[in-house]
């Protein structure tokens, strides 16, 4: 209980240096309610008021660090697939649609190793040891789920095409 009130004692100067080093207020809350929540449950915060006065401003300044790397790896993943998106030119929104469905149609299995190398890109050694086969083994799944799922999306594609025709 004697952190507790420790912690309310900071309260007013960690919501200031937060404030400070964010873009906003709401995201300056954020950061001070995550750092109390860290400091309460850890086991080796600072027992002194002293001591645990810097350890706080710590906890906020890294997990504010740790927020802005999140976002850019996010920004810069998102600016990447979009770039590759339209390089590939599979901008065509109907032909995701359909291959999603597609791949939601495969067997769990087939869906797996199709995540593990294809969207996740894994190597075949990776995936092996996720799967706990042999990379042989990968690699021979892998070949009849891609397969697999071009039989479906293009099956799907014949039938969507020939809709409007009649014989």
């Amino acid at each position: 209980m004697a952190q507790l009130t420790q912690i309310e004692i900071l309260l007013p100067e960690l919501r200031a240096y937060a404030v400070a080093i964010c873009t906003s207020r709401s995201d300056a809350e954020d950061l001070v309610q995550d750092a109390v929540e860290r400091g309460l449950r850890s086991d080796r915060r600072p027992a002194r008021l002293d001591q645990l006065r810097p350890w706080m401003f710590r906890t906020i300044r890294n997990l504010h660090y740790d927020e802005l790397r999140k976002r850019r790896v996010r920004r810069e993943y998102l600016e990447a697939e979009k770039r590759l998106s339209e390089e590939a030119g599979t901008a065509d929104a109907a032909r995701d649609a359909l291959t999603r469905l597609a791949f939601e149609k495969l067997p769990p299995e087939t869906r797996e190793v199709l995540c593990l190398v294809d969207i996740m890109g894994l190597t075949y050694a990776e995936a092996a040891r996720v799967m706990d086969v042999p990379p042989g083994t990968v690699m021979s799944r892998i070949s009849r789920a891609r397969r697999a799922l071009l039989m479906i999306v293009e099956g799907a594609q014949v039938v969507e095409s020939g809709a409007g025709r009649t014989t």
